[in-house]
């Protein structure tokens, strides 16, 4: 639409008159591009799905893969992008953001027309799916400076939520689209049962897997006619005052993006098994922190107007709260994003198959033919988390931040131990669909935690941080809790493989626990720097 020039959302007067309306047009815009960008990032829990149903030449392990490594480049990609308001303006991050959404959607689409495409194939376009995990930090960052305080918890909260809502979106969309012909090319044939929002597709059925790729163009292409024509940069001091030209702006988007595609390529060769990589899982977190800490540097080697920008906005490391938000967001969105990544296909390895002794030896292998299909199922986790976001920065804005996290983590730790507790009886049984409903139950709880955790802490970073430092802290924490995309599916992956996938479990519930007690002790107990935020 415009650059806007003066821009002063906590004047009552200003807000009533100007912009309101103005916020309003950009979050409407701002929610479904969001959603396509968490969409094409998380797409690979449901594609890898119905590869291992079409027969796909991959093991498991391989498939757990693709997710981790979309994962882990989205969150890392979250890094630059939360610093790419005040460089480059909000309507052009948004519009060149979601324009490149449309290189890994049309890969995709490409590389699943055959099953002779080579792994190396799929691992690069999970790679560049990357591109949607990172839209969310300059996506949440441009939408708090639009609006006031006090209104923080909800706006934040629907961008957030309905934006998260790719996640189901994408979960229904695709087994429903690959049922049709739509967007040309051969059809495959169903080796084993599939599912769709209705129920089970039987073996044998044609099925247009490709269609999972190519479907988000028709959502990707108008999005970016609208974020171009329709949203603002704003101008003020305080968000974007210095972003040149459009060209130029897109110049710095694409070179901060690339920065960061380098500690992630490294970070994913020394993670990623043989022939893809060293195979050194067993170092995945201190590697994680070498990616974050790899991408910040690379960043300020920048210079000119950009690295003065940069160096602003680089305050918030200094500030103590930013790295405890950091934590307490990765237990809340971390466990969201990280759970949808991983879900559909745990509830296929581990319900999928019957685990019975043959020779003494455990197997794995063998198809249950009564169990639940993964598809049917896995959407409804992630639509009750986005659903209830806003919801939860609604009460969080009446009761407060804090108060509501610290119910949160308790309901977190509880319903973790118990998602373990069913997974191990279900991992040990010849008939494990007798323990899904409560395993499934206990993991919407976890959903539901989530999501209203995701609000609660969004309300807690408004009121703790100042108006310019608010929206780099929201797209760091964002970008920190991402990389849990990464760090669920891998441990998923590596603890079924073990014949342990309680073990993930055990562990989520410890990490939340430790969540627990530095929301107490910073922003509800005796010794607390904010009173309940």
């Amino acid at each position: 639409m415009a650059d806007i020039q003066e821009w002063d959302v906590e004047d009552e007067e200003f807000w009533e008159s100007t912009g309101k309306r103005v916020a309003t047009r950009n979050l409407w815009i701002s929610i479904p591009s969001l959603l396509c960008g968490f969409a094409v990032w998380i797409y690979w829990s449901i594609i890898t799905v119905q590869m291992l149903n079409l027969g796909f030449p991959f093991e498991n392990t391989e498939l757990f893969t693709l997710s981790a490594i979309a994962g882990l480049t989205g969150a890392t990609l979250r890094i630059p992008s939360s610093f790419m308001i005040r460089v480059a303006g909000g309507r052009n991050t948004i519009f060149f953001t979601t324009a490149l959404l449309m290189i890994p959607a049309i890969g995709t689409g490409l590389a699943l027309l055959s099953q002779d495409t080579p792994l190396w194939v799929f691992q690069l376009l999970a790679f560049s799916s990357g591109f949607g995990g990172g839209n969310f930090a300059s996506s949440m960052s441009n939408i708090s400076f639009f609006y006031p305080k006090r209104m923080q918890g909800l706006s934040l909260g629907l961008n957030a939520g309905l934006g998260n809502a790719g996640v189901t979106t994408m979960q229904l969309l695709i087994p429903a689209v690959m049922t049709i012909g739509a967007f040309g090319g051969g059809s495959m044939v169903l080796e084993k049962n599939s599912g769709t929002l209705i129920g089970t597709i039987e073996a044998g059925t044609e099925t247009w897997i490709h269609n999972a790729g190519f479907v988000w163009l028709l959502l990707l292409i108008p999005l970016a006619f609208a974020g171009w024509f329709w949203m603002d940069n704003i101008r003020a001091e305080h968000v974007s005052p210095e972003i040149g030209s459009s060209p130029g702006a897109f110049a710095k988007i694409s070179g901060m993006l690339g920065l960061a595609f380098i500690p992630a390529v490294i970070g994913l060769f020394i993670i990623l098994p043989e022939p893809a990589g060293l195979g050194w899982t067993w170092a995945k977190y201190p590697v994680l922190a070498l990616v974050v800490t790899g991408t910040v540097l690379l960043l300020k080697q920048l210079r000119g107007d950009l690295r003065a920008n940069l160096d602003r906005q680089f305050l918030i490391f200094k500030n103590k709260h930013t790295w405890i938000m950091s934590v307490i967001y990765t237990m809340t969105f971390g466990s969201f994003i990280g759970y949808s990544a991983g879900f559909a296909l745990a509830i296929k390895v581990i319900f999928g198959f019957e685990h019975v002794e043959i020779d003494g030896v455990m197997t794995h292998n063998v198809e249950n033919l009564n169990a639940p299909s993964a598809l049917t199922y896995a959407w409804m986790g992630p639509f009750i988390g986005a659903l209830i976001r806003p919801v939860g920065g609604w009460i969080a804005d009446r009761v407060g931040g804090a108060k509501v996290t610290q119910w949160v983590a308790i309901t977190m730790v509880v319903s973790a131990l118990g998602v373990a507790y069913f997974m191990r009886e279900a991992y040990q049984s010849a008939t494990p669909q007798d323990h899904f409903l409560p395993f499934f139950l206990l993991f919407l709880l976890l959903f539901a935690a989530s999501g209203v955790g995701n609000g609660s802490t969004f309300r807690t970073i408004a009121m703790v941080f100042d108006q310019e430092q608010a929206g780099p802290v929201l797209g760091w924490t964002s970008a920190v809790a991402a990389y849990g995309a990464f760090v669920v599916p891998q441990e998923f992956g590596e603890q079924i493989s073990g014949g342990t996938p309680q073990y993930a479990l055990f562990g989520f519930a410890a990490f939340y626990a430790i969540c627990l007690a530095l929301n107490w002790w910073y922003y509800l107990g005796p010794r607390a720097e904010y009173d309940n935020p």
